[in-house]
């Protein structure tokens, strides 16, 4: 029996695609097999980096929006796709691939992300949305947060990204690994609050604050082993490393998927987060940097996102 969904948009990064000729053909062929109509392209531009052209998408019937591109092309089409019943589709481009690797889709070639686009089944996940000092809002799907992560992906230099790929982040977190740390405040509400810890605020003079939807980075390091997609709540941790011995214990607890906490890591889960450093500090959005914030508020749209899944 056809499947009831037939028309593709692909939302593609001219930057992040290596052979385009290469996975028209593909794509073309798969929807050819599969009974869908031949897709349609629509390219991204560094003015317009994937919400507008997602929105013409759903003007426009697509029954399925995917993006080939990094993870900032994701997060751009994503957000004109919340609580539109329109599909999220993820196709391997960029460095990171985080909200697949994370879904357990295929991020090895275009062929095998196609069988799951045009077969699988639609499954509805989480979106965090988070407002950056008196920013508008924006959506993250994988991860937000200020402090050691905002260094390095400010720190990642875009030419040696595309020469080494995710490594160049790992060069980056060396850079800055040893970098002073900053106090902070951290509240959340409508979850379980601090994991291990009475109460729902945390004080600490922190290396790094991140609020996850999902929780495993590159190389299946779990960061936060129970985030979950759709479980409507966001995940959080607080590290407070102190020196070289103490980020030896953060990386051993964290290897370990070690739930609970120590004394330089804490982890929390809510609807809502309140993130206040006492001065500015380095943040980012699903790997984006956006500058030096002093306040993250965040919370959970639950659900309200299509991903194909397989």
């Amino acid at each position: 029996m056809p499947d009831a969904r037939r028309r593709l948009t692909v939302v593609y990064n001219p930057m992040k695609v290596e052979d385009l000729d290469a996975d028209q053909r593909v794509v073309a062929e798969a929807c050819r097999r599969h009974g869908w109509e031949q897709p349609t392209w629509i390219e991204t531009t560094p003015e317009e980096t994937g919400e507008k052209q997602g929105r013409e998408a759903v003007e426009a019937g697509a029954d399925v929006v995917a993006t080939l591109g990094g993870d900032g092309t994701v997060r751009a089409v994503a957000t004109a796709l919340v609580g539109t019943g329109v599909a999220l589709g993820l196709l391997p481009g960029g460095t990171g691939n985080l909200l697949a690797r994370n879904l357990d889709l295929p991020v090895d070639s275009t062929e095998h992300a196609m069988e799951p686009l045009l077969s699988g089944s639609d499954l509805p996940i989480d979106v965090g949305f988070v407002a950056a000092d008196d920013d508008p809002e924006e959506v993250f799907l994988i991860m937000t947060g200020l402090g050691f992560d905002g260094e390095i992906m400010a720190g990642t230099s875009e030419r040696v990204k595309g020469v080494l790929g995710w490594p160049a982040y790992v060069m980056s977190g060396f850079r800055n690994l040893m970098g002073r740390g900053f106090p902070v405040r951290v509240g959340s509400s409508g979850g379980s609050g601090i994991v291990g810890a009475p109460g729902d605020r945390l004080r600490r003079h922190a290396r790094t604050v991140i609020v996850g939807n999902c929780g495993t980075l590159q190389g299946g390091l779990e960061l936060m082993p129970d985030a979950k997609v759709d479980d409507g709540v966001l995940d959080a941790v607080v590290i407070a490393p102190r020196g070289a011995f103490g980020w030896a214990s953060v990386v051993a607890d964290i290897a370990s998927r070690h739930r609970v906490g120590h004394k330089r890591l804490d982890r929390m889960r809510g609807h809502e987060f309140t993130i206040e450093a006492e001065r500015p500090i380095e943040a980012e959005i699903d790997g984006d940097p956006i500058g030096a914030r002093r306040r993250l508020d965040i919370r959970v749209d639950p659900q309200s996102l299509l991903v194909r899944h397989g």
